[in-house]
């Protein structure tokens, strides 16, 4: 590759990383122009990080292991301990990502690329509900449950979940001035779990 072309490219693809939070896709790097014997090179030279199967990140850049994790499938929505971390409910960081997929999704190839992963299951039309977008720490989006999404998650498996995460989240839904009841009831109704949320809004909300 002559060094001017090289030196272009290379510029073409520091441009997009930038757009993209420093996360590049195969398809996108091909649609600047730049075909996959080039993006070899690049991993080679170190220019480019490779993070996964058609996944890269401009070398240069701090990498947002938030975003890199969820680039592996539109499928993997941050729930739960992680999805109320990044909506600033728990400060608790975590050391586990929890997501929630469909049932049916094959996560044996994250499984193996990633030891801090609790994988929630859900039929295909429940895992759509309260899909929503927020920043990571390092300012990239990424998807996750809106917060009556999470309220709901944990009511429903609260034998499972930390006790001290569990009323904290509740106390501070209901108290912080940011609650959507509606929306939330309907998501309860949605997961059978309607009565027992109206019980904690009730005690919750005096």
């Amino acid at each position: 590759m002559a060094s001017a072309i090289r030196d272009q490219r290379v510029e073409v693809i520091r441009k997009l990383a930038k757009q993209n939070g420093g996360l590049l896709t195969t398809s996108q790097i091909e649609a600047a122009g730049i075909g996959r014997a080039a993006i070899a090179e690049f991993v080679s030279l170190g220019i480019l990080s490779k993070e996964g199967r058609g996944v890269y990140y401009d070398a240069g850049e701090f990498p947002d292991e938030w975003q890199i994790f969820q680039s592996r499938s539109v499928k993997l929505i941050f729930s739960y301990g992680s999805a109320l971390y990044l909506w600033g409910i728990s400060d608790r960081i975590p050391h586990i990502w929890d997501v929630t997929v469909p049932q049916g999704f094959n996560a044996s190839r994250i499984k193996k690329r990633n030891e801090r992963v609790r994988f929630h299951y859900v039929s295909a039309e429940k895992w759509s509900i309260g899909v929503a977008e927020t920043t990571t720490p390092y300012g990239n989006a990424v998807r996750l449950y809106d917060r009556e999404r999470c309220v709901v998650d944990l009511v429903r498996r609260k034998e499972t979940v930390d006790s001290q995460l569990y009323l904290k989240t509740l106390r501070a839904y209901f108290t912080d001035g940011k609650s959507d009841n509606i929306k939330l009831l309907r998501y309860a109704k949605a997961f059978n779990v309607e009565r027992l949320v109206r019980d904690y809004m009730e005690i919750l909300t005096r």
